[in-house]
């Protein structure tokens, strides 16, 4: 069932906005578990982005895909959407969690403004005990990511890319 561009179904993951409301909740509780240091971030920055299931796939293309909320002051303020492209050396498919944490009000207002992307500059930390404690913002910016399911081995060249959608 795979693509021409080899993403498979993985890759194909949405969810109606009340279930992702209810996945978010609970995927904040499990970076939190994962690390307790978290907490603090969740409680003290600016805004955060929680995507609760984000699909990858790839063979020698590839590609992310997954839809999350964006959070401003501990409240639900608009949707947001990930995707990425990528080429390089890659196979398999899996799915994992990611936040981002805003330090800033500017930080937040330039993802919702779209001018937010993840690049070499900003890296992603796997959320384990202790990550939190030693992490430092970087453009304005800190990213957790946690594995659901899978396994993908890439040496693949891309960046994620985000779209903004506020809340009616």
């Amino acid at each position: 069932m795979a693509s021409a561009a080899g993403i498979g179904p993985a890759f194909a993951v949405s969810l109606p906005l009340a279930t992702m409301s209810t996945k978010v909740s609970s995927e904040t509780e499990t970076f939190k578990s994962a690390d307790t240091g978290l907490t603090t971030l969740f409680n003290n920055s600016a805004g955060f982005a929680v995507f609760p299931s984000i699909g990858k796939g790839g063979l020698v293309f590839g590609g992310e895909h997954g839809k999350g909320l964006v959070y401003q002051s501990a409240s639900p303020v608009g949707e947001a959407t990930l995707t990425e492209i990528n080429v390089g050396p890659q196979v398999g498919g899996g799915t994992f969690y990611e936040v981002i944490f805003f330090e800033t009000a500017e930080s937040l207002a330039n993802f919702k403004e779209g001018h937010f992307e993840m690049s070499a500059k900003v890296d992603a930390i796997a959320a384990a005990e202790g990550a939190a404690l030693n992490a430092k913002y970087r453009e304005g910016v800190i990213v957790f990511t946690l594995p659901r399911s899978g396994l993908m081995a890439q040496a693949a060249i891309g960046g994620q890319k985000f779209s903004y959608k506020p809340r009616e």
